[in-house]
């Protein structure tokens, strides 16, 4: 981990798991079954922010909720992959869709099924309370939890060795 700010300078892709990451992992389900989860306003700020400054931003997630749509759709975020069981797989597929190569992306998960995933993006990152498995293979462990600001850490720091933060566009949403 000593060195992996040395590797943002080329990322210019984020993918992101939902829950743990984008949330706190917790999910409230209503009688009717519906499914809520809380997110993170900074993160979301920093994900709009990186998709309006023109990098590519994803989400591979196991669940599925309309809320979890809505609010990416809100953040502007279009690349949004849903009820996957296999996240390699999906990976492997919008890297080719995309002709992207493993070195531009930056992946952070938190559990079991992002291993795969974090073992071959280019710089693998995770929260503070991840599982300890994805924590051995992660180039960075955020000093933030999933849902309270690990995506804006992450995020922050490569539009910072880019020189992208800060800039005039980063005052408006």
């Amino acid at each position: 981990m000593a060195n992996y700010k040395e590797h943002l300078k080329h990322i210019n892709t984020f993918i992101f798991d939902y829950d743990g990451v984008l949330t706190d992992g917790s999910v409230i389900t209503t009688n009717a079954g519906e499914s809520f989860r809380i997110s993170n306003v900074k993160d979301g700020y920093a994900l709009q922010l990186a998709s309006k400054k023109g990098y590519k931003v994803a989400v591979i997630s196991g669940a599925t909720s309309e809320s979890m749509m809505h609010r990416m759709k809100a953040l502007q975020i279009t690349d949004v992959f849903l009820g996957v069981e296999n996240k390699q797989k999906v990976f492997h597929e919008y890297l080719k869709a995309n002709d992207l190569q493993p070195a531009q992306v930056l992946y952070m998960g938190d559990d079991i099924p992002d291993y795969e995933v974090m073992l071959e993006a280019g710089i693998s990152t995770c929260p503070a309370d991840a599982a300890e498995e994805i924590k051995s293979v992660a180039k960075y462990i955020s000093h933030f939890n999933g849902g309270k600001g690990c995506a804006r850490d992450v995020i922050e720091q490569v539009l910072k060795v880019q020189g992208k933060w800060m800039n005039d566009d980063a005052y408006h949403w």
